[in-house]
């Protein structure tokens, strides 16, 4: 009888690593209310890792994210991206944050740092702190070709830790989202040196509905992930100037980075940086 129990018990776990790995980001929320994992110098925390999409993609089937970024098999995502549950997600506004990860406990686990990006969010985490990777980020933990043999143990403990973000030659992008038209104006923020996040985006137009120029600061919402909204009354006036915070407090103005003849889907590079 409980050698019977004992073989049910292992069948059913085996399903559920099974279930984890191919498309956990998805799937019944699970919310885990922890927030020192955000935390810089924390020093190294324990965590889980499981990986979805293809063994040497990005993730999502669509290179993009719960975070709106899109491309994130390019630089400088590169495919080192992951979901990451709410002490890490932030409800989107932990999207950007960079983290190292590394593990040591799977014979298969080389123990080499590597670093992630979130881009995502996981809905059905395993544990208090739960990465789950893309195939590319979770093999990269390996020992030198044992790439696959790592992926196929499914769920493994890792440890991590939150790492300023740094994107060599990049200045901070702003893509104005499809949708966005002269009474609604909807931006997504990347590329973030430092905390890699953000918390608050404001927007001020050149002249007011009136003619005159504005010097006032119009509070944006968080639309999902790292994709902020105005909601207007009147029409917009261009060019738009935008300031960002970042999660520690951190402050950046961005001049008229959106100008007069602005298109919805399109990038508008700043020239400025968190430094």
């Amino acid at each position: 009888m409980a050698a019977r129990m004992g073989s049910k018990v292992a069948a059913i776990l085996a399903i559920l690593s099974v279930l984890v790995v191919h498309g956990s980001c998805k799937g019944h929320p699970v919310n885990y209310n922890v927030s020192d994992a955000s935390a810089y110098g924390s020093g190294w925390l324990p965590a889980r890792a499981t990986w979805y999409g293809a063994p040497t993609g990005a993730g999502p089937d669509d290179n993009g994210g719960a975070c709106g970024f899109k491309n994130v098999n390019q630089y400088p995502f590169s495919s080192m991206t992951s979901c990451g549950n709410e002490p890490i997600f932030k409800d989107g506004k932990g999207c950007g944050s960079c983290y190292q990860i590394r593990c040591n406990k799977d014979p298969s686990c080389s123990g080499n740092i590597e670093t992630v990006i979130i881009t995502d969010m996981n809905y059905y985490p395993v544990a208090r702190y739960h990465f789950d990777l893309s195939g590319t980020a979770f093999g990269a933990m390996a020992k030198p070709g044992l790439n696959d043999k790592l992926r196929h143990s499914g769920i493994i403990d890792i440890q991590f830790r939150r790492v300023p973000c740094n994107y060599p030659g990049l200045k901070i992008n702003f893509h104005v989202e499809e949708g966005s038209n002269p009474v609604y104006f909807a931006v997504l923020v990347e590329y973030e040196d430092l905390d890699g996040d953000v918390v608050q985006v404001d927007l001020m137009e050149s002249k007011s509905a009136y003619g005159g120029a504005t010097g006032v600061w119009t509070a944006m919402r968080e639309s999902w992930g790292s994709i902020w909204r105005l909601d207007s009354n009147h029409r917009l006036q261009a060019p738009f100037s935008l300031r960002i915070r970042s999660d520690s407090g951190k402050t950046l103005v961005a001049n008229n980075v959106i100008p007069a003849n602005w298109s919805p889907n399109s990038n508008y590079r700043s020239i400025v940086q968190f430094s």
